[in-house]
């Protein structure tokens, strides 16, 4: 990619994904690619990987799962992706595990992070909030308040 282009990209995202043993069907790939075609997002790179059972993690091909669909994203594969990242991916998968890494860009935000960059910002954090932190704080937050109702 160009040093233009770069500078015109939206913010770029990963994701992994981890499959219990025999869980990956492929049933949400539809909404990827639904997502890929309404242009929000461009997978950059795509990687599938197993831990094995006595640790080891290996990368595998698309093709060895057996689910149609996954072929529209042969050759994303943008070099982000590499050995470190499996080396750390083997310390988070449960063993028998199928894991997808997504590294996508946020097509959706790019003229406005275009915009922001030409007017000399800077981003200087980013995340995200898992769902079962965000479920977990208002269990406590329920808890707070039914305890503070006792308490009258």
């Amino acid at each position: 990619m160009s040093e233009v282009e770069l500078g015109e990209m939206g913010p770029v995202d990963y994701l992994c994904v981890e499959f219990p043993e025999g869980s990956l069907n492929g049933t949400a790939l539809p909404l990827l690619m639904d997502l890929v075609d309404r242009g929000i997002i461009r997978v950059l790179d795509i990687l599938f990987v197993r831990k094995e059972h006595g640790g080891g993690v290996t990368a595998f091909e698309h093709k060895e799962l057996d689910l149609s669909g996954f072929g529209a994203f042969q050759g994303a594969a943008s070099g982000i992706l590499g050995g470190d990242d499996l080396h750390d991916i083997a310390g988070i998968l449960e063993e028998g595990a199928a894991a997808i890494i997504l590294v996508y860009e946020n097509l959706w935000a790019a003229p406005l992070a275009t915009a922001l960059r030409r007017n000399g910002a800077h981003l200087v954090a980013g995340g995200r909030i898992p769902v079962q932190a965000l479920l977990q704080a208002l269990d406590e937050t329920e808890e707070a308040v039914a305890a503070s109702l006792q308490g009258r």
